[in-house]
């Protein structure tokens, strides 16, 4: 029996999968949307929603956390975060992304993750 097999590991390695996932949240963060596979925006959306729970304390503690589970991106990415998409859902309790399937190309489901508005 396979314990602890909860999420998915999109055929990759731990630090694999983790760079994969850090850099996608960075370009969500950075560009509002992105289309990739339904697997990964599924497996995305909960660490970028956490994220964001994280960003709307805006303390200096908060921030340092943010930036080691982004991988420490460029300052812009953080701030960007901190300043323009928190804000957004300060009274917003949960659901600050939304995946919508895109159909079927090359033999995967495609997705876009994206803020709700």
């Amino acid at each position: 029996m396979k314990h602890a097999s909860k999420n998915r590991t999109l055929s990759r390695t731990r630090s694999q999968r983790t760079a994969l996932l850090r850099g996608l949240a960075v370009s969500l963060i950075r560009d509002g949307q992105i289309t990739t596979t339904k697997a990964k925006a599924k497996e995305l959306q909960p660490r970028i929603e956490r994220l964001i729970t994280l960003a709307k304390q805006d303390t200096v503690a908060s921030r340092r956390t943010v930036a080691t589970r982004l991988g420490e991106p460029a300052g812009e990415t953080i701030k960007k975060l901190f300043s323009d998409i928190a804000p957004r859902f300060k009274t917003r309790d949960g659901g600050y992304t939304r995946v919508v399937k895109a159909g079927q190309f090359g033999g995967r489901e495609e997705a876009v993750i994206a803020f709700v508005e």
